[in-house]
C-alpha cells in the first residue's frame, strides 16, 4: 500500500533538512529555516517543533517543488501508477476495472470523480473531487489543537513577505488574506498581531519587515477595506461572511461596466462585493483559512462550496501563489483529505507535551436515567483528584460540564451546588454561561473571559453551546457531558478536548466523564476526525515534558574579558597615491552606433548608411565637462572631487571628456575606493552571563519576573534539579534560574560535588554558574564562535563557570573564572579533531588573551561518577587566593 502524502513529504523535507535547505538562487531561506532553532542549545526561539517542521514543508512544496497544485504533486510523488493510484484512495476492484476498460487514462476517471455525483457517492470520493477540481495550489496543514494553527499562518506570511522583500522579483507572496473561523476576526487580528515577529524572522530582515507589513481587518458597517488598490504588504483578517460572493438582484446601470454584457445576465446573479474587489487588486496573494474544517469537515456540502467560489473568483482575478488551509483534522467522515502535506496528530501533541496527558483517564458510566448520581459522582470524583491542583502560576483546576439544552442545566444546577456544598466547597465557584441572556449576565460574561487569571474562583463552569471550539482555558483540567445529545455534530469530539491544552509547569493529567452513549460517539468522532480511537489516546503518554524556568539572579556582574576585534576598514588614500591615466579604447568603443526606423525618425547626423529599412547612424564621440566629470564620479563613489579634478586635468588638458572613457575612469577610481584592511585590536568586552530582556517578562502577585519555557524528554526529568531541593547544599551559589536543566548525569554529579566543597572550602569563590543550558544570544553574551565542518558559524558555551571574587582593587567583573565543559570518554577522540576540539580551540584563544583572568578545561567520564582526581585541577582553582 502507498504510503500516505504527508508521511512521503516529510521524509522528502528531512533529507533537505540535511542539506542545510539548499535552493540554488534563493539561499536566503536556509538563512530563515535555520533561524527558528537555536543551533548550539537546539532550543526552539519561539515556534513550536510541529509549526517549524509545517513550515519546512511549506517552502519545500514552494522552491523545491515549484508549488504545484495537488494533481501535479501526487504525480511527482508517486510516479508508479499503481502507489499513485492507492495513494489518491482510488483502490476499489470497480475502479480499477474501469481504468482497464479505458487504457489507464486517469484524465478520463478524474473527469468522470468532476462530474458523476453517483460515481463519487458510490465509492465515497466526495474529499478527491474536491482535490482533482483546483486548478491553483491549495495544501491543507492539519495540526492538532494546542500546536498553534495562526501563529503557522503568521509564520507562513512573515517568512513570504520576508523574501519578497530580498528578492523583489521572485514569485513570492505580497499579499495576504486571511479568513478567521467563525466571527473570532478580532481574536486572529490579536493573535497574528502579537506573535513576535522578531523571533521568526533573522535580525537583518526583521526591520524592513515590520516597516512593511500593514495589519487589518473587515469592519461591521464598511463597504470598503482600508488597503489602497494594487499595493503590497497587506495582512487582511475576515470570514467568509464578510467578502463572499453575494447573490443579489441587481440593475443594470449598477455594473458599472465591471463586466462585459456577455457575461450581465451571470454578473446579475453573483457580484462580488467590493470588499472582494478591493482584495482582487492586490498582486502576489495567498489565502489562508484557519480552522479549516468549517470547510472540510462535517458541513462540506454547504460551506466549502461558500469559500469555493470566493477564492476561484480571487483566483481568476489576481496571481494567486497560493491557499494555505490549517485544521486540526485530516480527515472527513473516515476519508484521507488528499489535500493534506502535513499531519500532526492528537497522539503526537500528548507525546510532545503541548497536551495533557490523557492515558487512561476517559471515563465512561451507565447511570441511566440517573443523572443526578452521575453530576454528583463527576463533582466529588474531579475535587477529589483535582480540589488542591494549580497550574504553575496559581490558576486552580477547573472542570467544565456541558448541557444539551437550558433546562437540562436549570434542572441540574441545584444538584451540583447540593454536591459540592456537601465536599465542603462554595456553590459561588459554579460560572454558568449559555446564549440565554436570562440565564447568563453581562458579569457571567467577564467571569469566564478571565478564567485564566489566577485571582478567578470559578472553577465549574455550566454550559450551553458556549465553550467549545477556540476556548483555550489551559487551567481547565476535566469535561463532562451530563446527558446523551441526540445530535452531536462533533459537538461531544469538540466539548471533550477542551480540557487537554497543556502549560509549561504541569504534569497533571486531564480527565473526561462520559455516559457509555457519549463515550461510543467519542470513539466514533474520533477516527471520523483524526484517524484515532480512544484506545490510541490511551495508549498515548507524554514522551517531551515542558516547564518554566525563571532567572533568580537578574544583577549578576558580567564577565570582563580582553577579545581580539576585527574590522574591515577604507584605507585612505593621499593625494600622491592616487592616479588616473587616459583609457585606450578601439575604435568600435569610440562611437555609438544608433538605428532608426525611416518611417519615424529623421535624422540630421553626418553619416547615414540606408540597409533596407532601417539606417545605421554612426555618430562622433560627445564630450563632457572635466568638473561636472569629477564631481559625478566623486557622488557615485564617495570620494574627493577635487583629487578626481586634479588628475582629469592632468590628462585632458583640452578641459573635455570623452563620453565613451567615463566607463574606464569610474573602474579606476572604484578600484582606488574599494582598497580596504582589516584591522584588529585588542579590547575588553563585558559579556553578560544572562541578560533578563531575552527573557519572558510575567507579573506575578510577588512582582516581576523573566521566565522562558524548556522542553525535555521524559528520561531527562531526573536531571531537572531544583533549587528548593538543593537549599541546604547550595546556600547562595548557583541557580542563577531555577529549576537547571542539565544533560546528563555527569553534569548534575559535578555540581553537586563543587557545591559541597565549596560549603567547606568557599575561599574567595563568588558563584558557580550552570551555563551549558542558556545558550540563545536573546538570552546571554557568554559564548564564543568557531566554524563547523561545513564552514558555518556556530556558537559554543561551556557547562559551568567558576568565579572568583574580584581581587583587591579590582573592579566588579574581573575576578579568575574557570570554564568547565563535562563529556562523555567515548567523545575523548572527539576533542582532538571532531567538534569538541574546534570548541576547544576557540575557548583557547580566549584563555591566551586572558592569561590572568581565564582558565579553561574538559573534563571526560566513564560513568555518571566524576572522579574525585578529576575535580583536582577545580579544586585547586577555589583555594587559590586573589590578590
Amino acid at each position: 500500500m502507498a504510503d500516505s502524502l504527508h508521511k512521503i513529504l516529510s521524509v522528502n523535507v528531512s533529507q533537505w533538512r540535511v542539506e542545510d535547505y539548499y535552493i540554488d538562487n534563493f539561499g536566503a531561506i536556509s538563512e530563515i529555516l535555520e533561524w527558528f532553532v537555536d543551533s548550539e542549545s537546539g532550543v526552539t526561539r519561539f515556534l513550536r517543533y510541529p509549526q517549524i517542521r509545517a513550515l519546512e514543508t511549506y517552502w519545500y512544496l514552494r522552491l523545491k517543488l515549484g508549488t504545484p497544485n495537488i494533481p501535479a504533486l501526487y504525480e511527482a510523488i508517486y510516479p508508479n501508477k499503481r502507489l499513485f493510484r492507492e495513494a489518491l484512495g482510488l483502490v476499489h476492484d470497480d475502479i480499477r476495472d474501469w481504468l482497464e476498460e479505458h487504457d489507464n487514462d486517469y484524465n478520463a476517471l478524474f473527469e468522470k470523480i468532476s462530474v458523476d455525483n453517483e460515481f463519487v457517492k458510490t465509492y465515497k470520493l466526495e474529499s478527491l473531487r474536491e482535490t482533482l477540481t483546483l486548478n491553483y495550489p491549495s495544501y491543507i496543514f492539519a495540526l492538532a489543537m494546542g500546536a498553534g494553527k495562526t501563529v503557522l499562518i503568521g509564520a507562513i506570511i512573515a517568512t513570504e513577505f520576508a523574501m519578497a522583500l530580498e528578492y523583489p522579483i521572485g514569485s513570492f507572496v505580497q499579499n495576504a488574506l486571511v479568513f478567521a473561523p467563525g466571527k473570532t476576526i478580532i481574536e486572529s487580528l490579536r493573535e497574528l498581531a502579537d506573535i513576535p515577529y522578531d523571533k521568526i524572522i533573522p535580525p537583518r530582515m526583521y526591520k524592513q519587515f515590520m516597516a512593511s507589513v500593514k495589519l487589518t481587518f473587515t469592519r461591521d458597517g464598511e463597504k470598503e477595506i482600508p488597503a489602497i488598490s494594487g499595493s503590497v504588504f497587506n495582512i487582511i483578517v475576515t470570514n467568509t461572511e464578510k467578502i463572499r460572493i453575494q447573490k443579489e438582484t441587481i440593475r443594470k446601470a449598477d455594473l458599472n461596466g465591471l463586466f462585459s454584457s456577455k457575461l450581465e445576465d451571470e454578473a446579475k446573479q453573483e457580484v462580488a462585493n467590493l470588499r472582494l474587489q478591493k482584495i482582487a487588486s492586490l498582486p502576489h496573494l495567498a489565502i489562508f483559512s484557519d480552522e479549516a474544517h468549517h470547510t472540510y469537515g462535517q458541513s462540506m456540502e454547504t460551506e466549502l462550496k461558500k469559500v469555493r467560489k470566493t477564492v476561484d473568483y480571487l483566483a481568476d482575478k489576481t496571481n494567486v501563489i497560493a491557499v494555505i488551509n490549517t485544521t486540526g483534522t485530516p480527515y472527513y467522515k473516515r476519508q484521507s483529505l488528499k489535500d493534506v502535506v502535513f499531519w500532526y496528530g492528537l497522539s503526537q501533541g500528548i507525546n510532545d507535551g503541548y497536551l495533557k496527558d490523557l492515558a487512561g483517564n476517559i471515563q465512561a458510566f451507565s447511570f441511566e436515567g440517573q443523572t443526578d448520581q452521575y453530576v454528583c459522582h463527576v463533582i466529588e470524583d474531579f475535587f477529589k483528584e483535582y480540589g488542591q491542583h494549580c497550574l504553575p502560576d496559581g490558576s486552580k483546576a477547573k472542570i467544565a460540564i456541558y448541557f444539551p439544552q437550558t433546562t437540562d442545566l436549570k434542572e441540574l444546577k441545584p444538584v451540583i451546588e447540593q454536591a459540592l456544598i456537601k465536599i465542603g466547597y462554595d456553590p459561588s465557584m459554579c460560572l454558568v454561561n449559555t446564549s440565554d441572556t436570562e440565564l447568563t449576565k453581562e458579569d457571567d460574561i467577564k467571569e469566564f473571559n478571565r478564567l485564566n487569571n489566577p485571582d478567578s474562583q470559578k472553577r465549574v463552569m455550566l454550559l450551553v453551546n458556549k465553550g467549545t471550539e477556540g476556548w483555550n482555558c489551559p487551567s481547565l483540567f476535566a469535561c463532562s457531558l451530563a446527558r446523551k445529545l441526540k445530535s452531536s455534530n462533533n459537538f461531544v469530539l469538540q466539548a471533550t478536548t477542551r480540557c487537554l491544552r497543556q502549560i509549561p509547569g504541569n504534569n497533571k493529567k486531564a480527565r473526561v466523564y462520559l455516559s457509555i452513549d457519549n463515550f461510543n460517539i467519542l470513539d466514533k468522532q474520533l477516527q471520523e476526525t483524526y484517524g484515532e480511537s480512544i484506545s490510541d489516546l490511551n495508549r498515548a503518554s507524554q514522551q517531551n515534558k515542558r516547564d518554566k524556568i525563571i532567572l533568580k539572579k537578574l544583577n549578576i556582574p558580567p564577565l570582563v574579558v580582553t577579545q581580539i576585534i576585527k574590522t574591515v576598514v577604507k584605507k585612505q588614500i593621499e593625494q600622491k597615491e592616487f592616479t588616473l591615466s587616459k583609457p585606450v579604447l578601439r575604435r568600435q568603443d569610440k562611437l555609438e552606433k544608433r538605428t532608426f526606423t525611416l518611417a519615424q525618425q529623421s535624422s540630421t547626423e553626418r553619416i547615414l548608411k540606408q540597409l533596407g529599412d532601417t539606417v545605421t547612424i554612426e555618430v562622433q564621440d560627445e564630450g563632457i565637462d572635466l568638473y561636472y566629470a569629477s564631481v559625478e564620479l566623486a557622488n557615485q563613489y564617495h570620494f574627493d572631487s577635487w583629487l578626481i579634478y586634479e588628475q582629469l586635468k592632468i590628462i585632458y588638458p583640452e578641459n573635455e571628456i570623452p563620453l565613451s572613457h567615463l566607463g574606464n575612469l569610474a573602474e579606476q577610481v572604484e578600484k582606488h575606493t574599494s582598497n580596504y584592511e582589516i584591522k584588529s585590536e585588542k579590547v575588553d568586552i563585558a559579556l553578560a552571563l544572562v541578560k533578563p530582556e531575552g527573557f519572558k517578562k510575567e507579573i506575578t502577585p510577588d512582582g516581576e519576573i523573566f521566565t522562558a519555557d524548556i522542553t525535555y524528554h521524559k528520561d531527562k526529568e531526573h536531571l531537572i534539579t531544583r533549587l528548593s531541593a538543593f537549599k541546604d547544599k547550595a546556600g547562595e551559589y548557583g541557580f542563577h534560574y531555577d529549576p537547571y536543566n542539565f544533560d546528563s548525569n555527569p553534569e548534575k554529579n559535578f555540581f553537586e560535588q563543587i557545591l559541597d566543597y565549596l560549603n567547606i572550602q568557599p575561599k574567595e569563590v563568588e558563584d558557580i554558574f550552570f551555563t551549558g543550558a542558556i545558550t540563545d544570544p536573546a538570552k546571554t553574551d557568554f559564548f564564543v564562535e568557531y566554524k563547523d565542518d561545513k564552514g558555518k558559524t556556530r556558537r559554543y558555551t561551556p557547562d559551568f563557570i567558576i568565579r572568583k571574587k574580584p581581587g583587591k582593587g579590582r573592579k566588579s567583573g574581573t575576578g579568575k573564572v574557570y570554564l568547565i565543559e563535562i563529556k562523555a570518554e567515548n567523545e575523548r577522540t572527539n576533542s582532538i579533531n571532531g567538534e569538541n576540539g574546534k570548541k576547544a580551540i576557540a575557548i583557547r584563544k580566549w584563555q591566551n588573551l586572558n592569561p590572568e583572568k581565564l582558565r579553561y578545561e574538559m573534563i571526560f567520564t566513564p560513568s555518571d561518577v566524576i572522579a574525585a582526581d578529576d575535580l583536582k585541577n577545580v579544586k585547586s582553582f577555589i583555594e587559590e587566593n586573589e590578590l
